[in-house]
């Protein structure tokens, strides 16, 4: 199966229109039917697979970085009469429960920027539905900060996941109507198995959205809305332009500019390494002259890609053992003063990044191992990779360090640090821990809880191939499980929610005869007959 490439660039995309008019950007819906990913579906009534998807989280990426001026982006449809019908339900039917559940995955991410985008970036997201909205048509409105509806006596709302297709809203519907739009957990009982959706004024009452408008006067009034939320813009931003990753692929590894992936020796092993700035010279006045190649920008664009590469193309790999190589005071001195120049747009933008690619790490469904040995350079956001990692080895002559970046501004999605997640009900150690300025000997790592053990040299390549061969062999459902289980320790957010509630629940739906057996919901969707469901609850 040919590979799934995620760079793209509003010159090729097929299924969105992204328009820039001064501080207002739209991103408009005009999904070509005859344009899905993969062969043997059609992409009909604004239906969207991976692929729209896929441009959809580039416009959103690019408007940050190449459009900052923007204040306000409308998400709109350019088909009359229906703004989306959601994932499409014959994409879903044919694909591998893998891809489907990586594909919910992914939309979440996306979801989750655009909320991003809205909170710290200073684009605030609307959603103008000119028609109907319905399944995951409607979870992307529900991204948006405000919902406007058409009230033509036909549009409406829906998530008729559950009444039509037997399986859930899988891109975080639920849990923003609860969670985020605080609709009455009755009235959402009642609205998500509800085929046919609410409208008009009922869907405003609910707090479904937040307005409704004439058809007469649709848009005209979402312009005016626009207007009144975007103000002049970010008249004082000038944006770049982000090139192409272009990376090599063989059959043995993944290479970017600073990223490269390995496959094997081991069975089932990736190891992922990440090269340290070389070179460090101070942020300019003005940041952007440095552009996309700048080193923390490029580097965390090529961590992403390679993270959505492992995910979707390499399905059998299992364990992502992370290695760095570098000097630890250049990582150090770098984001030192990308922290004292966090108020300008453009380096405020690239932590925003640098963030986003954390959070994505977290949620890989592999086992993630960080390997700390000679010449690493695991500081900062860098250490945040080995924080988050299922185990982190550590060689006993080595460093790591502590920079401003592990202090509170790349929290994971429970809302708390990696660290302070890691050492859950020892806040006095997390704030000792952030006290110190000099780099942590192996020893003082390992009892600060900053690594997981240090080992000296005789027995360091004995006992790290030993952890890796043992957790190749292990069930990767059961490991799955445990990793979710375990990573995200603490305080549930809405976010936490859709990435271990929803997905555990969704990952099981996927696989249940009452969905894709052979007269399952979802299979039985578009054809002649009714669904058969196994009635036992368990």
């Amino acid at each position: 199966m040919q590979p799934i490439n995620f760079e793209t660039h509003p010159s090729r995309y097929h299924h969105i229109e992204l328009e820039i008019n001064g501080a207002i950007a739209t991103i408009g819906l005009n999904i070509r039917e005859d344009k899905p990913l993969r062969p043997g579906y059609a992409l009909k009534l604004n239906s969207y697979d991976l692929g729209v998807d896929i441009e959809l989280a580039d416009a959103v990426n690019r408007l940050r970085f190449e459009h900052p001026e923007v204040s306000v982006v409308v998400v709109s449809s350019k088909r009359d009469g229906i703004f989306s019908a959601g994932a499409n339900i014959f994409m879903l039917g044919t694909s591998t429960h893998n891809f489907k559940v990586n594909f919910c995955k992914y939309t979440n991410e996306t979801r989750l920027a655009i909320e991003d985008a809205t909170e710290n970036s200073g684009q605030t997201y609307i959603a103008a539905l000119n028609g109907i909205a319905s399944g995951g048509g409607y979870e992307l409105p529900l991204a948006c900060k405000e919902i406007y509806l058409v009230d033509d006596r036909r549009s409406s709302v829906s998530l008729p996941e559950v009444p039509y297709l037997g399986v859930l809203p899988g891109t975080g519907g639920l849990t923003r109507l609860v969670d985020k739009r605080m609709v009455r957990r009755d009235r959402a009982d009642i609205f998500v198995t509800l085929a046919e959706g609410i409208k008009g004024q009922r869907a405003v009452d609910w707090n479904l959205v937040d307005g409704v408008f004439p058809a007469s006067k649709f848009n005209e009034c979402v312009a005016q809305r626009a207007k009144e939320l975007a103000g002049e813009g970010h008249t004082e931003r000038k944006g770049i332009l982000l090139d192409p990753l272009s990376p090599k692929i063989s059959e043995k590894e993944i290479s970017y500019k600073y990223v490269k992936v390995t496959f094997g020796p081991e069975e089932r092993v990736a190891h992922l390494e990440i090269e340290g700035p070389k070179e460090i010279q101070a942020i300019p006045d003005d940041p952007t002259v440095l552009g996309a190649d700048w080193y923390p920008l490029r580097t965390f664009r090529e961590l992403e890609d390679a993270l959505l590469q492992l995910r979707f193309n390499y399905p059998e790999t299992g364990l992502i053992v992370l290695h760095t190589r570098g000097e630890l005071n250049k990582v150090i001195q770098l984001e030192e003063e990308m922290f004292l120049r966090r108020d300008n747009w453009f380096v405020n933008e690239v932590m925003l990044l640098v963030k986003r690619v954390l959070k994505r790490f977290d949620v890989s469904a592999k086992s993630l191992f960080a390997i700390v040995d000679e010449g690493s350079c695991f500081a900062g956001s860098f250490l945040e990779l080995a924080l988050a990692s299922d185990r982190a080895y550590m060689l006993t002559s080595t460093e790591v360090a502590i920079t401003s970046f592990n202090k509170g501004s790349m929290p994971m999605g429970n809302g708390l640090t990696r660290l302070a997640t890691k050492l859950l009900g020892e806040s006095e150690r997390v704030s000792e821990v952030l006290k110190q300025s000099e780099p942590f000997s192996a020893q003082q790592a390992e009892e600060s809880g900053l690594v997981t053990l240090a080992i000296d040299e005789l027995d360091w390549d004995d006992e790290v191939r030993v952890a890796i061969e043992e957790r190749a062999s292990l069930s990767p459902d059961a490991l799955t499980g445990l990793e979710a289980s375990l990573r995200f320790a603490g305080p549930e957010t809405l976010e936490t929610k859709i990435f271990g509630r929803l997905s555990a629940w969704q990952n099981w739906i996927f696989q249940r005869p009452n969905a894709v057996g052979e007269r399952g919901a979802l299979v039985m969707y578009g054809k002649p007959g009714s669904p058969e469901f196994d009635w036992r609850r368990t």
